[in-house]
């Protein structure tokens, strides 16, 4: 059974004191790791080594919120794969909406980032989603087998094991519009035929597929019990232990579930 995964997203929120004080209290409820959720955080670059400093040896994961293509040199303001790893990240999130769609990432962009983190041995987070005229237009599939084939393309099926995909509908991202559980049960059941079709079934079966997109305590649970959810990539209700903290225990109550 696949194992599942409750990521928090601090985007670019907190401060030095609140990152810390932050990890500190998901690292005194979670201290060691949990046998049937994995839980990372991903704070900004800044406060990346402040937070691993906190959650040292407890069961929490650290993660970045994004990295360049290129090995370390004359790139202004970029981060390198090396460097998250030097300061203990094990995840990047990579082709997150606010990425593609603010900032002007291409699938191109995204995949040699997605190459070059999996080349470091960096684990990827990729997400993928789609806009509001596109799921109305009838569009929600063929947006995302074209993010999905340009986002992996050049990745093979051993380096596929150490990505997990994150469904997030761009309209349901901070808007507190959240997918139906039908709704993100149909799109990740799309997602894992589709990489059965590109890769094979074994791969898909074992493919970790989240969901992101207004995640909160109260709809965690009925999103994770879909059969094709398995964890969530969690953003504003990340940055409160409070509001975190439930969503994990969700995690744990559907995995005794599906079990």
């Amino acid at each position: 059974m696949r194992r599942q995964f409750v990521a928090g997203n601090w985007k670019m929120n907190t401060t030095l004191a609140s990152a810390r004080q932050l990890a500190g209290e998901l690292a005194r409820e979670i201290p060691q790791e949990l046998p049937n959720v994995e839980v990372a955080v991903c704070p900004p670059f800044p406060y990346l080594t402040a937070v691993q400093e906190v959650i040292a040896g407890t069961g929490l994961q650290l993660g970045g919120q994004n990295a360049y293509f290129e090995a370390p040199g004359a790139f202004t303001g970029e981060v390198a794969v090396e460097m998250l790893l030097d300061v203990g990240c094990r995840y990047v999130i990579l082709g997150h909406s606010e990425r593609r769609h603010l900032l002007g990432e291409t699938d191109e962009i995204i995949n040699r980032k997605v190459r070059a983190a999996l080349q470091k041995n960096l684990d990827v987070i990729l997400c993928v989603g789609e806009l509001l005229e596109e799921r109305n237009a009838g569009r929600t599939e063929a947006v995302l087998d074209s993010q999905m084939k340009g986002s992996l393309a050049g990745v093979d099926a051993a380096s596929l094991a150490r990505v997990v995909i994150a469904y997030e509908p761009v309209w349901a991202i901070g808007t507190g519009v959240t997918a139906t559980p039908e709704q993100a049960e149909s799109a990740h059941l799309y997602l894992r035929k589709w990489v059965a079709s590109q890769y094979n079934s074994e791969i898909a079966d074992n493919l970790r597929i989240l969901y992101g997109g207004s995640v909160k305590p109260d709809n965690a649970q009925s999103l994770l019990q879909q059969p094709n959810v398995d964890g969530a990539l969690v953003g504003g209700a990340s940055l409160k232990a409070e509001q975190f903290l439930p969503i994990v225990r969700a995690a744990e109550a559907v995995t005794a579930q599906k079990g």
